[in-house]
């Protein structure tokens, strides 16, 4: 089977441009795939609260929890309303970058895009992570061999991905609503238990102090130790920016249906976040380091049975699929960037099934990455996680704070258009821009707050690592500039221009069928031709010549230059020669050279030959007056030569046309 074959097999058959618009995601899908990330988060959002917590005392959790929760919870209303009108006013998305590209200018929106690449990176890593957590509490026998199943979990996530979005989509609304079917179930059952209702057996809260253990703390110390927490359950808030970055993967109306879809994303993901917390703080569980507090919990009440299987498998699915908001934005992001010449330009190419081949195989490098480095621990990656989130969170708000602004200046029946999106009059700007910048505000000090508090952790990493990505843009940004100022012709004038010389080197190492038809070419360019052959041996040159001289007809035109040479690597004299026609011979024109190549298309038997060709061609690549000319050769096997042979005599022609064909009894020649 060859490779095509093989990659139809894997990634399925080539959709053309005019089945985009089939590809994209309905609300259902959409749900799955963008918001995924925010409800799996309530999996450890609650634990990672607790566990800042903990120290305090078990009297902690029972009393500090849940207004933490409660916090956690109105910041995430807030920053929802702000994505809302992140969607409508700019429905060709992009999110926070796009927003503060257009109202903020490009430093703020190229922090912005760093923060979130980091973030998308960190999703995967801290999902996959999660997810394998979430099965080794149900299985712990499997627990060192973590690392590994994130690996292969990764692998599977990218080969979905490049299968496209749609498809993937599909696969992704199981895990994801039949874990929240689960969890609600849980909660339902937990608060009719607790509350004894409908004659429900009532469950029984395991034992605290019921006091905090405040004695060598003072009230700094608490203060600390709470806005610990509160960064830690900030959690909760990561991937809300996604569905804002991704608002034309929906079918149309785009920004309605992503907008609906936000908003649905926000009830669920909020019902279960404090349902958790609520059951988790009356019953006093408390986390622990194998066992998640959400195995903890369904265990406490429904017990080892059907039901709580079922939350940990797809508990374990939802976490890894989770990844997959990291797989929709990152691509996305990046194709943006690339853009505006700040990525690199195959960023924004997309493959054969309508998809950021580039963006997504990226990713899955620097996720497996992170993996590696953490071992696959997601409570060591939290520290890093939440502080790209919050960065991007308050240029988004701060820029719809600024947007608001111009929308303020519009009259009835007004209208502009910014370099991103088009602008009308609206009634409630007051209001809207006031919750913008309510979220900006409170999303910029939970930034601080966790800078301060999570900077000894591992914070540091992406205090360092966001501003060297700011750092990557800029230079490949003056890159792209400086390719685009070489290639100009606003000032050029015919003059300027370099003349083309009326030479063509053909660098030859043997007279073979691939020669000779460089031969054939060049003889169409030039009237000088320049064949040369270094020597290294009397044996060598015999040889050679013997066979030069048996086509006369191609090699008439072109002149011979020998070289004698008494070293294997024959490169230096060539490149000197080239150098001395190029530099003495035609000073200020360019110069062709002529590399034939033989071509083999097999992986297998391709490194069996030498890389001549391709040594020259990168040698010669650095002087800006040589014209390089490939002539590749391809090597054929028998049922394709078979095929030729065939068409030949039907053809009849052949033998007569091309003098170069060498006798079946030739002594095999050499590719140099």
């Amino acid at each position: 089977m060859d490779r095509s074959k093989v990659k139809r097999v894997v990634f399925g058959e080539p959709f053309p441009n005019s089945m985009a618009i089939h590809e994209r995601l309905d609300k259902v899908r959409g749900l799955a795939v963008f918001a995924s990330d925010p409800i799996s988060s309530n999996a450890y959002a609650t634990e990672a609260v607790m566990s800042i917590l903990l120290v305090l005392g078990s009297g902690a959790l029972a009393t500090l929890t849940m207004p933490i929760v409660m916090a956690i919870a109105a910041l995430v209303l807030i920053v929802i309303f702000s994505y809302i009108q992140t969607i409508l006013h700019y429905p060709n998305g992009g999110g926070s970058y796009i927003v503060a590209k257009d109202n903020l200018g490009t430093l703020p929106s190229l922090i912005a895009a760093a923060a979130l690449l980091t973030d998308y990176s960190l999703t995967v890593s801290v999902s996959v992570s999660a997810g394998i957590r979430a099965i080794v509490s149900a299985f712990p026998a499997i627990y060192d061999f973590r690392v590994w199943l994130a690996l292969i979990i990764i692998g599977i996530l990218t080969w979905m991905n490049l299968r496209g979005v749609r498809e993937s989509g599909s696969v992704f609304a199981v895990p994801t609503y039949a874990f929240v079917v689960g969890v609600l179930v849980i909660i339902v059952m937990g608060i009719v238990r607790s509350f004894g209702l409908f004659g429900a057996e009532p469950l029984v809260a395991q034992e605290i102090s019921g006091e905090l253990l405040t004695d060598e703390l003072t009230q700094v110390g608490i203060l600390w130790i709470v806005l610990r927490a509160f960064a830690a359950g900030c959690t909760a808030l990561t991937g809300i920016e996604a569905i804002s970055d991704g608002v034309q993967a929906f079918k149309p109306p785009e920004a309605k249906n992503a907008a609906q879809t936000m908003v649905t994303m926000g009830v669920i993901a909020m019902s279960l976040f404090i349902g958790i917390s609520f059951l988790a703080t009356r019953l006093h569980l408390m986390p622990t380091h194998h066992d998640s507090l959400l195995s903890q919990l369904t265990r406490t009440i429904a017990g080892d049975g059907f039901l709580y299987y079922w939350v940990q498998v797809f508990t374990m699915l939802i976490l890894v699929l989770a990844a997959n908001t990291g797989y929709q934005d990152f691509p996305r992001l990046s194709y943006f960037l690339s853009r505006d010449k700040f990525m690199p330009r195959w960023m924004r190419n997309q493959g054969e099934r309508l998809v950021f081949n580039g963006g997504i195989v990226t990713l899955a490098v620097i996720a497996s990455i992170v993996v590696i480095i953490f071992q696959a621990d997601e409570f060591r990656m939290l520290p890093l996680y939440a502080i790209g989130v919050m960065i991007s969170f308050t240029l988004s708000q701060a820029g719809m704070v600024r947007l608001m602004g111009k929308v303020s200046k519009l009259k009835p029946g007004e209208s502009m258009d910014t370099s991103e999106t088009h602008l009308h009059h609206e009634h409630g700007w007051q209001w809207k821009r006031a919750v913008n910048a309510l979220g900006a505000t409170t999303t910029f000090i939970v930034f601080l707050v966790l800078v301060v508090t999570k900077f000894m952790e591992g914070a540091w990493i992406i205090v360092l690592v966001i501003p060297m990505i700011i750092f990557m843009f800029y230079s490949i940004n003056r890159h792209y500039e400086n390719v685009a100022e070489n290639l100009s012709t606003r000032t050029l004038e015919e003059r300027e221009i370099s003349g083309v010389a009326d030479v063509v080197i053909l660098p030859i190492g043997d007279v073979h069928r691939g020669t000779l038809r460089a031969l054939q070419y060049a003889n169409l360019l030039s009237d000088d031709i320049r064949a040369v052959y270094i020597s290294t041996s009397e044996e060598d040159n015999e040889r050679f010549m013997v066979r030069w001289n048996r086509f006369p007809n191609l090699v008439g035109k072109a002149k011979l230059v020998e070289i004698k040479h008494d070293y294997r690597d024959f490169l230096p004299p060539l490149i000197e020669y080239i150098e001395e026609v190029n530099n003495v011979e035609f000073p200020d024109q360019s110069v062709t050279v002529m590399i034939p190549e033989v071509v083999i298309t097999d992986l297998v038997t391709n490194v069996l030959h030498n890389k001549t060709s391709m040594l020259l061609r990168n040698r010669l690549r650095k002087y800006l007056d040589i014209i390089i000319i490939d002539i590749p050769f391809h090597i054929l096997d028998a049922e394709q030569r078979a095929e030729m042979k065939t068409a030949a005599r039907n053809a009849n022609q052949i033998q007569e046309e091309n003098p170069a064909l060498l006798p079946a009894d030739e002594e095999p020649a050499s590719e140099e």
